[in-house]
């Protein structure tokens, strides 16, 4: 599990093709030191598994499910990758709950800045599919960082970034028209599926919630 609390912003160093896989190998100078093979990363807020671990470096093996259904379809060598191991047991809950299982991608449309402030709009568009879990100021996962929605007006989103986020993600990396990760917020889905079990009400409950694991 993940909080959406980026650490590290890495570069794609090397993209390696075997028989329709893909080995994605990142520059980190500062998480690669607490890895081990096998252990969990997020990588732009999907969950992968180290393979192979240099001093500065760190290797994944990417399915082609995997490069096709997220953000990393449009990565090339020397693309930037927001970084995030998983959330220690004994460590502080920063963000959200952040699986690092990717719902869909949505499309960048802009980062720009707010008037008469230090701030920016980030404005991104997502799947129609994905609307429903969405709302005001609720959570979301853009590119694996844990982000709160300012504004929602149909499959547009808008969410206010600071200037720490920009300078400490890929979000200034990213051109319009390029996929991003998201991941809704799992609470949202657990309530759609506990209504839809109802046959007669739609009402939840303490007690629903309870048995649902919250």
């Amino acid at each position: 599990m993940f909080t959406g609390i980026i650490e590290e912003v890495g570069r794609v160093t090397r993209i390696a093709h075997n028989q329709g896989n893909r080995r994605l190998t990142v520059s980190s100078s500062h998480l690669v030191k607490e890895l081990h093979k096998g252990d969990s990363i997020a990588v732009s807020g999907v969950c992968l598994t180290a393979v192979d671990i240099k001093p500065a470096s760190v290797s994944f093996d990417l399915a082609a499910e995997t490069w096709n259904l997220t953000s990393f379809s449009r990565i090339r060598e020397g693309a930037l990758v927001n970084l995030e191991l998983p959330m220690r047991a004994d460590g502080r809950f920063g963000g959200h709950i952040v699986q690092g299982h990717v719902d869909g991608t949505g499309k960048f449309l802009a980062l720009d800045p707010i008037p008469n402030a230090d701030d920016y709009w980030l404005q991104i568009e997502i799947p129609s599919e994905l609307a429903r879990y969405v709302i005001y100021k609720g959570s979301l996962s853009i590119e694996g960082i844990s982000l709160t929605v300012a504004r929602i007006e149909g499959t547009q989103v808008t969410v206010a970034i600071i200037p720490h986020t920009v300078e400490m993600t890929n979000l200034k990396s990213l051109k319009p028209g390029d996929p991003v990760n998201l991941e809704v917020d799992m609470i949202a889905k657990y309530v759609e599926k506990m209504m839809r079990g109802e046959s007669g009400s739609n009402s939840i409950t303490l007690e629903k919630l309870v048995g649902a694991g919250f």
